[in-house]
Order: structure tokens, then C-alpha cells, then sequence
């Protein structure tokens, strides 16, 4: 077992300690009541919703796929679909991402799934020194460099959020 995790960390922190890449741990305190995660993240935290991500999953031609685009927009599922190279996506059901990724909505982390699925990362978070997302519970989010998001995950950037 890493250290990670037996010192409580998640799947997502153990892979990027494993992977050696800095990060740094952000808890809140999480509101059972809230439904817009990714912003009760950012207000929690005093972080602009341009630099929180959400990691949202989609049903692509070729199966599930996984999407991080800014809470400050809205996921286009279009090009989506384009940036793995389909025509169509839809949001997935939240049951089955909960049994796929390991996580429970509100608290899933592109890091450190139960399965790979292919990974999208909106072009935006290249923008950023860092970026946040979920660390793999509700109530805590990483912060890296958005290219180590885009290596452990072996994902493509493409401007997949909408405003």
C-alpha cells in the first residue's frame, strides 16, 4: 500500500504521488445540501470556476469517455464526440459512472479510476500555472500543473466546454 493511502489519501492522490508530480491537497468543508459541486468548490475555496474543473463522463460511439471542463461552462457534448474522433455523446448514468470510475458524483477525479476511459481535457486549462479538481471525495480538490492531469490520464486537449 503508498504511503498516500494509508496516510487516507484516494486513488487520484496515490497516482500522482506514485507519478511523482506535485500537487497540493485543498479540503473544504462540503455542504450535503449543494448540488453544484465544482462551484460550492470554488466559493469554498476562493478559487475563480475558470480554474476548477469538473470531470463529467459521456457515452461516445466507442463506449464511456471522460470530459474536464471548467465549472464556469458547460460541457459540449459535440465536440466531445469529435475530439475522440465520433459524431454523437451523451451524458452518461449516474450509476454506472459511480460502478466504472470507482468515485460518486461530486466526487469523481479523472485520477485514478477503477478503468481507463479516454480523457478529454478542455484547452482552456492550459491556460493555468495550475488547475483544480476533485481529488476523489467531496470536500477536496488537487491543484497541479493542468500537464500532469494531461499525462496520467493520457488525454487529448480540444475545446470541449461551452460557456
Amino acid at each position: 500500500m503508498s504511503k498516500a493511502k494509508a496516510q487516507g489519501g484516494t486513488p487520484a492522490t496515490v497516482a500522482l504521488t506514485r507519478a511523482k508530480a506535485a500537487f497540493t491537497l485543498h479540503p473544504y468543508e462540503h455542504d450535503a445540501a449543494a448540488q453544484a459541486y465544482g462551484e460550492e468548490a470554488a466559493d469554498a475555496l476562493g478559487v475563480p470556476y475558470e480554474r476548477i474543473f469538473k470531470t463529467l463522463v459521456a457515452e461516445v460511439e466507442s463506449g464511456l469517455a471522460v470530459a474536464v471542463v471548467p465549472v464556469a461552462g458547460k460541457l459540449d457534448l459535440k465536440a466531445l464526440a469529435a475530439a475522440l474522433g465520433g459524431k454523437r455523446a451523451a451524458m452518461a448514468d449516474a450509476a454506472k459512472v459511480e460502478r466504472v470510475t470507482g468515485y460518486v458524483v461530486g466526487g469523481i477525479s479523472p485520477l485514478g479510476q477503477r478503468k481507463a476511459l479516454p480523457t478529454v481535457v478542455d484547452s482552456s486549462a492550459l491556460e493555468f500555472d495550475t488547475i483544480y479538481f476533485s481529488a476523489g471525495k467531496r470536500g477536496l480538490q488537487i491543484e497541479t500543473a493542468p500537464a500532469n492531469l494531461v499525462a496520467l490520464t493520457r488525454a487529448v486537449t480540444a475545446p470541449i466546454g461551452k460557456r
